[in-house]
C-alpha cells in the first residue's frame, strides 16, 4: 500500500477533497458542499461505484489552516492531519501538493524533493524562470517530480486524437476557457499539447488583457494555435482543430475521469519508481505559460523559445 501525503489548499482549489475521495473510495458530500463546492460531490456521487484504489492511500494531511486540514480529513478518511508540511516525511511514500499557486510550489514541495520522496504538483509547476529552473536541476539530479494539468488525460481529447488523420495537415487550433492564463492556460496547452504529441513551440505573444487573455503560439512545424482565457464567460472548455480536409471539435466536461486518469498515473509512476510523463514535456509547457506573461508585461511582443 502506497501512503500518500496531501498538500492543501489555495482559494477555489477543490483538489485536496476529490483527488483524496478518488483514491481513499469515500466521501461526506454534506461536508463537501457546506465548504462551498457542491459540484464536487456531484461528481463524486456519480461515479461512486469507481472510486478509490487499491494500491494507494491518502493517510496525512497538511493545510495552512488546521480547521481545513479536519474538514478534509473528515471528509475523506485521512486519518493522520499534521502540524508542518515536515511531518510528513518519513511517514510517506508519496506526496500529492494539490495547490494551483505556482509561486509557492517551489518551497512546499522542497522538503520532500529534497528527501527523495515523489511528488506530483498541481498545475501550473511554476510561474517564474527562476522556480522552472530550480524544478530542473532537481529533475537532473534524478529527483521524482511529476506535474501537469489533468487535461492532458481527458477522454475527449483522446478519443480526438486518434480521428486527427481522417482531418488531414493541420492548420489551426483554437482553444477556449474560463478563467485566467495563469492557472488555466496550462489545461489547455495540455489539452493541446497530449494531442499533438508535444511539439515544439517557436514563439509566444500575448495579445489579450486582465480578463480578457489571448495568447498566440507558433510551433517550429508551422502550426498557428490561439488560446483565449476570458474570466466572464461561462461554458467548458473547448478547442477546435482544423485541417486541410475536415475540422473537429473537442468539448471538455468530463472532470470526474481525468482526474481520476492523471491520479493512477502519478501511482503507477510511483510503483515504477520514476514519472510516466516526461519531465521535459512539463517544462516545455510551462516555459509557453511563463513566455507569455513576459510577453504581456512587453505590451504583446512576441517571446521566441
Amino acid at each position: 500500500m502506497i501512503k500518500i501525503g496531501i498538500i492543501g489548499m489555495s482559494p477555489g482549489n477543490a483538489h485536496p477533497y476529490s483527488w483524496s475521495a478518488i483514491i481513499n473510495g469515500t466521501f461526506d458530500a454534506e461536508e463537501i458542499t457546506k465548504v462551498g463546492y457542491p459540484a464536487v460531490a456531484s461528481y463524486l456521487a456519480a461515479n461512486q461505484d469507481t472510486l478509490g484504489i487499491p494500491s494507494a492511500r491518502v493517510t496525512h494531511i497538511w493545510s495552512q489552516d488546521p480547521a481545513i486540514s479536519e474538514s478534509i480529513a473528515r471528509s475523506v478518511g485521512v486519518v493522520h492531519v499534521v502540524d508542518t508540511l515536515e511531518d510528513m516525511v518519513g511517514k510517506v511514500d508519496a506526496v500529492l501538493l494539490a495547490r494551483d499557486d505556482p509561486e509557492n510550489h517551489k518551497e512546499m514541495a522542497r522538503p520532500f524533493i529534497e528527501a527523495g520522496i515523489p511528488i506530483f504538483i498541481d498545475k501550473p509547476l511554476a510561474y517564474s524562470r527562476e522556480d522552472l529552473h530550480w524544478f530542473s536541476e532537481q529533475n537532473a539530479k534524478g529527483k521524482f517530480i511529476m506535474s501537469c494539468s489533468s487535461m492532458r488525460y481527458a477522454s475527449e481529447c483522446r478519443a480526438a486524437r486518434q480521428d486527427l488523420q481522417l482531418i488531414g495537415k493541420l492548420e489551426l487550433v483554437t482553444a477556449v476557457g474560463k478563467k485566467d492564463w495563469k492557472k488555466y492556460g496550462v489545461h489547455l496547452l495540455e489539452a493541446a499539447f497530449g494531442m499533438l504529441d508535444d511539439p515544439e513551440p517557436l514563439s509566444v505573444r500575448h495579445i489579450g488583457e486582465p480578463d480578457k487573455e489571448i495568447v498566440q503560439l507558433r510551433l517550429k512545424s508551422g502550426l498557428e494555435l490561439t488560446f483565449h482565457l476570458f474570466t466572464n464567460i461561462t461554458g467548458t472548455f473547448q478547442l477546435s482543430l482544423f485541417g486541410q480536409q475536415g475540422w473537429k471539435l473537442v468539448d471538455i466536461k468530463n472532470s470526474y475521469a481525468m482526474f481520476r486518469d492523471n491520479i493512477i498515473e502519478f501511482v503507477r509512476s510511483v510503483e515504477e519508481g520514476k514519472p510516466r510523463l516526461a519531465f521535459e514535456k512539463t517544462e516545455n509547457i510551462i516555459r509557453i505559460i511563463i513566455a507569455a506573461r513576459e510577453s504581456m508585461e512587453q505590451g504583446g511582443r512576441p517571446v521566441y523559445l
